[in-house]
């Protein structure tokens, strides 16, 4: 059984576009930007901004009740439905380890009938804190486990690919899919047959 390793913001939910839209422009209302306009993840840049403004707003945004109880992605928990039990499933984050509790709590609350295993990489982990991994290329290795990474992010595909899994790009403005989401999850369908 083909073993999918699942990221879960903006992938299983849509936690940038969710603290763009409730956050950053009502904090910001002269931006001129729109969410497709975001090319680039951390979108600092792109907004015009520093780096550390924007993991300001955005770590506050996950400790919000709206950051919290985020509705996950409708078409996913639909493929989830009819065809999750073909695949086993892991759902890998990289986020503050603040706020992992959270949102493992989310996953399991809302994907828990299939997802069964949960990581975290903790990200700008404090001091006292094991740095046991610099990304998620370093869990993946250590994991040794799962065949498919699904992310939005090109860097954490990247290094998958260098272990030897295969991977599909979640789209978002900031990555280089051209796919829908229906074809995006038709394409994982298709690996539980035949492993392309």
């Amino acid at each position: 059984m083909v073993t999918l390793i699942w990221d879960v913001d903006d992938v299983l939910n849509d936690l940038m576009y969710q603290w763009f839209m409730r956050a950053w422009l009502p904090e910001h209302p002269d931006c001129t930007i729109e969410y497709t306009g975001l090319s680039e993840n951390p979108p600092h840049a792109v907004l015009g901004v520093a780096r550390e403004d924007y993991l300001a707003s955005m770590d506050a945004f996950r400790k919000t009740p709206a950051g919290i109880h985020l509705t996950p992605n409708a078409e996913v928990l639909g493929w989830f439905a009819a065809l999750g039990s073909r695949f086993r499933h892991i759902a890998l984050t990289a986020r503050p380890l603040e706020t992992a509790p959270d949102v493992a709590a989310w996953v399991m609350r809302h994907f828990g009938a299939w997802i069964r295993c949960f990581g975290v990489v903790p990200t700008r982990a404090g001091e006292g804190i094991p740095m046991y991994d610099r990304g998620k290329g370093d869990f993946l290795r250590w994991l040794g486990k799962g065949d498919v990474l699904v992310d939005d992010t090109q860097e954490n595909l990247k290094q998958a690919t260098k272990l030897g899994l295969r991977v599909v790009t979640w789209p978002q403005p900031w990555n280089d899919s051209k796919k829908k989401t229906a074809q995006t999850l038709a394409q994982l369908t298709n690996m539980a047959g035949n492993g392309d």
